[in-house]
């Protein structure tokens, strides 16, 4: 819908780019607005670790709204009522963890489809701009919206990937590096041998079924070579966080070379 610009996310990752976003777990919307005026192509907006309410998240979808940034919810579990609150605010996308076979990816696109081939209750408001949209418009586009992304993060998910990727409507997996190697026994090691080609293969295979590829990708040198579709690039705080220790290095830095030449100074007799 182009109230959620997730065609404009769709084209960008249609042109062969990399769609880039940011995760936000700070609950001022202002952020998803700066994260937008940057020029990210999405926000993952955290409701699964950041202490969200249903209000903080329906203040940030709406600091994106006439902007270029598709808003991305990841809900904290794949819940029918926690996700019909979530998709009634018309995100572009819900991003649901712990998709571990096919009948939790079935549960998941039964939970953002009406039906018949969904479950999802209709509450209609932001969706149909209030009444601007017609009814017959809006029920065509959620057809297709928003667009479920399924979380690949543990080993079971990988065993059951050909049947979760054969699941009608999924649009994206997300593949969640930390939970995955932790699920085989070697957990916060992402870059371990074993768990690098588990996560080659996850992303072969949806390739391979023309599902979208995505991944928290802060360290991009690790997937560059799995041609991911969409990559969330920083967390707002942690970007915050290195832009502070860049502001107070460099102050130190010119303070420092102040310092140098006054002692240089001093020392030539000036």
């Amino acid at each position: 819908m182009q109230i959620n610009n997730l065609e404009k996310f769709q084209s960008v990752v249609k042109s062969g780019q990399i769609a880039k976003g940011m995760v936000i777990t700070l609950n001022d919307p202002a952020i998803s607005e700066l994260a937008a005026d940057a020029g990210f192509d999405f926000v993952w907006l955290d409701m699964e670790h950041s202490p969200f309410t249903i209000t903080d998240i329906s203040n940030h979808i709406l600091a994106l709204r006439g902007t270029d940034c598709a808003p991305f919810v990841r809900v904290p579990w794949n819940e029918p009522g926690i996700i019909k609150v979530v998709i009634d605010l018309a995100p572009a996308g819900i991003i649901i963890p712990m998709v571990n076979d096919a009948d939790a990816m079935r549960a998941a696109v039964s939970a953002c489809r009406y039906p018949p081939e969904g479950t999802r209750g209709c509450g209609l408001r932001r969706a149909v701009h209030y009444g601007a949209k017609s009814t017959e418009q809006y029920f065509a586009e959620a057809r297709n919206e928003p667009l479920v992304i399924a979380q690949i993060e543990h080993i079971d998910a990988v065993r059951n990937l050909d049947e979760i990727l054969a699941v009608k409507h999924l649009g994206s997996i997300c593949v969640g590096p930390y939970d995955l190697s932790g699920s085989m026994g070697k957990f916060a090691s992402p870059d371990d041998p074993e768990v690098g080609k588990v996560i080659d293969q996850v992303c072969e295979k949806a390739h391979r079924a023309g599902v979208l590829a995505g991944a928290f990708a802060e360290h991009y040198e690790f997937w560059a070579h799995r041609k991911l579709n969409w990559a969330a690039l920083c967390t707002d705080a942690g970007a915050l966080f290195r832009q502070s220790r860049i502001c107070i290095e460099n102050l130190k830095n010119a303070v420092g070379k102040i310092q140098d030449k006054s002692r240089s100074d001093i020392r030539s007799g000036i």
